[in-house]
């Protein structure tokens, strides 16, 4: 394994390229120790604490940390992944943006660059309105923001936009002359630089014996869940339904070509974690303003917000309901089978016993509505395991019904209080981005006559000649 690793850097565009990409994660993790002026760093990241298991949880979760200190890069790249997902729902819905897309490059670069202009607008109006949230709330009776007023608004939406735009211009580069997904890897980073935290945690709750005698059996079992976890995102990423597809052969000047077969690799987790953070934002914007003083005087709007705090029936049944609403979503946007039964049928491809066009076009979309339900059905057991280990579910909080819930153990209504960074979710990414990039790298390993990772993968050689 050590000579696979050393191949990478006898490679210099390789080398370059991994060199490149840790040093843009360097300048993103700098600027997560640069705070916001004006804010009570302190005060906000004890109320983050109390928010650990909650959507807004997930988000700081997402941004590295970043919002519970309201650093530079408190927005992280969610602005961005909000701007990509509206035009490319735009691309299904629009058709001049449609057919801007198929012109090829000089599309998509146009179509990036609107991205860019909407991800920027859309900092603007999320600085906005937590530089507002901020100035009007207030934990424990301590004010988050030490000068409030026009100029802490002005300050806040100038550097937490700055601090987007360049997140997202750190992400672009990291793809286009690193290694890997650059949006992906930055989050990758925030989650990994909160793992030592989480370690620290449950050593704390190991040396102070927080669970009493049945502390070290519960740590155990923590280890060997999470290994239990990753072994199963593993497998199911890796999982793929394979559609069998024959081409015909046909004559093209001089030569016959065609006449071999192939298969279709339908992904059983197509859309990764996006359903998650689609679902998670959806969710967690209404909690910006939970704790604002207008919510907190009208006692309607109290009751909706406390409905929908993390633990909650209500919001784990809205997290299912819209996880399962994002996977098809993104899966419709990523994946059309008009285009692919097309294709085939231009380069005389087939589906066995399917006839082409219209009918290999159901078919897909057939199979690909049972698969991306079993992989929504995954997305919503990963989303549930770090929501039972913080909070658990307040069953019994529900109505008529509730009482009966009361005499379930502690752990399923109220949770165990572990660290949020042990979550499903977090391994998910974590899992997901490290496969894709060892992916990558294997690919470029290979592509030059080395041996790359996987056992499977063997040295690539030349045409023998005669």
């Amino acid at each position: 394994m050590l000579e696979k690793f050393s191949n990478i850097f006898r490679i210099p565009d390789l080398r370059n390229r991994l060199l490149f990409t840790l040093g843009m994660l360097a300048v993103y993790r700098l600027g997560a120790h640069i705070p916001t002026p004006g804010v009570d760093t302190k005060a906000l990241e004890s109320f983050f604490d109390s928010q650990s298991g909650s959507a807004l949880g997930l988000v700081d979760l997402f941004s590295g940390g970043n919002l519970r200190r309201l650093t530079v890069f408190a927005l992280g790249i969610m602005p961005y992944i909000t701007a990509s997902i509206i035009f490319q729902l735009l691309t299904v819905v629009y058709e001049p943006l449609a057919k801007l897309q198929k012109e090829g490059e000089i599309g998509r670069r146009k179509i990036t660059q609107w991205t860019r202009y909407m991800t920027v607008v859309l900092g603007i109006v999320q600085s906005f309105a937590i530089a507002l949230t901020l100035s009007h709330s207030s934990g424990g009776g301590q004010s988050y923001v030490l000068n409030p007023g026009a100029g802490f608004v002005a300050m806040t939406v100038l550097t937490l936009t700055a601090g987007t735009s360049f997140v997202m211009w750190l992400g672009e580069q990291i793809t286009d002359r690193g290694v890997g997904n650059g949006m992906s890897l930055l989050i990758f980073a925030g989650i990994v630089d909160g793992l030592p935290r989480g370690i620290a945690d449950l050593y704390e709750k190991a040396k102070t014996q927080a669970f009493g005698a049945f502390t070290v059996p519960a740590l155990a079992l923590l280890v060997f869940g999470m290994i239990a976890v990753i072994a199963f995102i593993v497998y199911v990423e890796r999982s793929e339904r394979r559609i069998p597809v024959q081409y015909a052969k046909r004559i093209v000047g001089r030569r016959l070509m065609g006449g071999q077969s192939t298969h279709l690799p339908l992904k059983v987790n197509s859309g990764g974690v996006m359903p998650i953070i689609f679902a998670s934002s959806i969710l967690s914007a209404p909690m910006l303003f939970a704790t604002s003083n207008f919510v907190r005087s009208h006692t309607l709007l109290n009751r909706i917000f406390d409905a929908l705090r993390a633990g909650e029936p209500w919001y784990e049944l809205l997290s299912m309901v819209a996880i399962v609403f994002f996977a098809y979503f993104y899966i419709s946007i990523v994946f059309r089978p008009d285009d692919i039964a097309d294709n085939m049928r231009k380069y005389g491809g087939f589906i066995p016993g399917i006839r082409p066009g219209r009918r290999t076009s159901d078919y897909i979309n057939d199979i690909l509505t049972r698969i991306t339900l079993v992989g929504a059905i995954y997305l919503i057991v990963v989303w549930l395991i770090p929501q039972i280990m913080i909070n658990g579910i307040h069953l019994e909080n529900l109505w008529l019904i509730g009482p009966f819930f009361e005499k379930m153990p502690t752990w399923v209504t109220h949770g165990l209080g572990l660290n949020f960074y042990f979550g499903g979710t977090s391994l998910l990414i974590v899992v997901g981005v490290a496969m894709d990039t060892v992916n990558q790298v294997e690919s470029q390993l290979i592509m030059r006559h080395y041996e790359g990772f996987s056992p499977r993968s063997g040295r690539v050689r030349g045409r023998r000649a005669w």
